[in-house]
């Protein structure tokens, strides 16, 4: 169907979207992401690849519209975890999102912030970078699944 294609090519730059703002905040704003950060990232590289093979192969697209749905999931529970962590509802569970820099010491192998330590992009809107994922993570998830039961509906 057209439009399971175009749901899908938009469901490929919405992921690309989300990953450009993610590496334009750690590159072009030099904001140093976290381990979870980082780890918060993988849901939509693998959404967006996806999504794009979906696009390809039309007799793919919804099966592969519904894995990228169980795949930004994944990213909601991750994003949900990092949220926990921030609040400090429970710790990491990463030893890397603990570890701290010490001055004259060369740099370890680990990103230049803890994990429990919120990165606020908008300074006026006291919503960290983890929870503005976890609301697009979800709404991602919900409008996956609103599309693909609403057409499943549809063509019956």
């Amino acid at each position: 169907m057209p439009r399971d294609r175009l749901m899908a090519g938009g469901v490929t730059g919405t992921a690309c979207a989300a990953l450009i703002v993610a590496y334009f905040v750690e590159y072009g704003l030099h904001m140093a992401p976290c381990e979870l950060c980082l780890i918060e990232r993988w849901p939509y590289r693998l959404t967006a690849l996806v999504a794009v093979v979906g696009f390809g192969v039309p007799r793919l697209t919804r099966p592969l519209l519904a894995l990228a749905g169980l795949i930004m999931l994944a990213g909601v529970g991750v994003a949900f975890l990092h949220v926990g962590v921030e609040a400090r509802w429970w710790p990491s569970p990463f030893p890397e999102c603990n570890s701290v820099l010490v001055p004259g010491q060369p740099l370890p192998l680990i990103p230049a912030i803890p994990c429990d330590r919120p990165v606020f992009l908008i300074p006026a809107l006291p919503i960290s970078m983890a929870a503005m994922d976890l609301c697009l993570a979800l709404a991602f998830v919900i409008a996956i699944s609103a599309y693909l039961l609403r057409t499943a509906r549809s063509s019956r």
